[in-house]
């Protein structure tokens, strides 16, 4: 696996000596490899020293300036033009100033001269290997970041959404066609610009179409664009959204509800790549990385003629599912955390918390309509409640709450009151701080900042009910190892 600008992903501490002496390289690599606790490798060439670094991984370059054939100066050429992230260090017999300031300026990170003295040597050559181990890192903590904001608006540690990241992470690098199935409000959308923003592709335009918010006569002009006097209202030329996606993502949000006319020419451009404006003779070549989403059973339209088969196919080269919220209940925790930090924030109002109760209710919700319906309770929350916590009757579940069945289940004997109300909060705090505990891998902190408490608070309780924290972290480790 590769980092930016095909840098490998793990570089181990290896050194490539370049040079055409063959006794000189003997020598390097015996006094090199012990002392500087690093793998030698050698190479008598510029054309050997390149074919080594297109298969394996290295991390530092000594390089001889005057070799026959290639020389160092035009192996240090090629080295800045095909693994830019590498450090080469310059030697030479021959040591000049303009030599010297020429390899530098080349792309050198240091240059010597021969013959050496050893101490000097692996001076230079400790310090370049720090360089190249402090670019790796960078390199790491670069990709990191990327694709922690790529991924900042979609929130999930379960199994189900794990996976997602992953195939999302394995398929953005290619240009690969994705097709992104699940119901609404599962945030395909967001999905879509991960895939952009992690891709080679993300310097250039993300294009987005609403396929079912644009009638078929507007969105065929949309896609394709036009020329003027193309009809009646075209006073002039309007580039398409597959020119406006030219060396970028364009993304075709809910496909399956285009018309069958669309289809057709949507299929056409899929396979040649080339489209014709409306009113234009000429055809137009585009090269855009298509992601298109759905929640519409596909199979099922096509058995009933609504959908085009091979248009299918063409689309569903690498299908990712997002899964509804209620088979990723684990998440909810997490998701009214980040939503409640996004829209406190947007709105400027101090950061609020939800009540157990509203919590509980949560996790028995149907949510039909996924993460965009818990969103939005969140948010009219934020607005609604007078005070720092909001609760059921803040965001209109009150009368839903009343109609769920009760939680004292039926017995063919009543017991006590109290013997009653203590069997409900058991049960209660069994299942809640089981949720937390899950979507927080056992972390008490963590889960005691979602359920509004303080640490001793939330401690006390799993006291009283006899849950222990651990049994969480082994089911991560459990599940992390098989």
């Amino acid at each position: 696996m590769e980092a930016e600008n095909g840098a490998p992903e793990r570089v181990i501490d290896t050194l490539l000596i370049v040079d055409d002496e063959q006794d000189m390289v003997r020598l390097l690599k015996r006094v090199l490899e012990p002392d500087l606790g690093c793998e030698v490798r050698t190479a008598l060439s510029g054309e050997a020293a390149l074919a080594i670094l297109e298969k394996d991984p290295v991390g530092l370059v000594l390089l001889d300036v005057k070799m026959p054939g290639m020389d160092g100066l035009e192996v240090l050429e090629r080295i800045r033009r095909d693994h830019p992230w590498l450090t080469v260090v310059m030697m030479t017999a021959h040591g000049t100033i303009s030599l010297a300031v020429q390899a530098i300026k080349t792309g050198a990170y240091d240059f010597i001269t021969k013959p050496f003295d050893h101490e000097a040597l692996l001076w230079h050559l400790t310090k370049a290997l720090e360089r190249s181990r402090l670019l790796r890192e960078n390199r790491v903590l670069h990709r990191r970041v990327h694709q922690s904001q790529a991924f900042r608006n979609i929130v999930g540690k379960s199994a189900k959404m794990q996976r997602v990241f992953e195939a999302v992470q394995m398929v953005a690098k290619t240009d690969v066609t994705v097709l992104i199935t699940g119901e609404s409000g599962t945030g395909k959308d967001l999905l879509a610009r991960a895939i952009h923003d992690l891709s080679d592709r993300q310097a250039e335009p993300f294009v987005a179409v609403n396929c079912p918010a644009v009638p078929e006569n507007i969105l065929e002009s949309e896609l394709f664009g036009y020329r003027k006097g193309a009809f009646t209202h075209a006073v002039q030329n309007r580039i398409g959204l597959f020119q406006e996606a030219h060396c970028g993502t364009l993304f075709l949000d809910e496909v399956g509800d285009i018309s069958t006319t669309i289809q057709t020419k949507l299929l056409r451009v899929l396979q040649t790549k080339e489209f014709k404006p409306l009113g234009d003779t000429k055809s137009i070549r585009v090269d855009f990385r298509l992601v298109a989403s759905t929640n519409r059973n596909l199979p099922e339209k096509i058995k009933r003629g609504e959908f085009r088969e091979d248009l299918f196919y063409r689309l569903n080269v690498l299908p990712i599912e997002l899964p509804p919220l209620r088979e990723r209940r684990e998440d909810i925790f997490l998701l009214v955390h980040h939503f409640l930090e996004k829209h406190c924030r947007a709105f400027k109002r101090p950061l609020k918390k939800v009540s157990s109760r509203l919590m509980e209710l949560f996790f028995r919700w149907p949510w039909e309509g996924n993460v965009r319906e818990l969103e939005n309770i969140i948010m009219r929350g934020v607005l609604l409640a007078p005070a720092q916590e909001i609760d059921v009757e803040h965001v209109g579940l009150k009368e839903e709450l009343r109609e769920r069945p009760c939680l004292v289940e039926e017995s063919a004997e009543l017991i006590e009151y109290r013997e009653a109300k203590e069997e409900v909060l058991r049960k209660f705090h069994e299942n809640y701080l089981e949720k937390v505990l899950s979507a927080t891998q056992g972390n008490v902190t963590h889960a005691a900042r979602l359920c509004g408490l303080e640490r001793q608070g939330l401690q006390q309780v799993m006291r009283r009910y006899g849950i222990q924290a651990e049994k969480y972290r082994e089911n991560m480790d459990d599940s992390a190892s098989s």
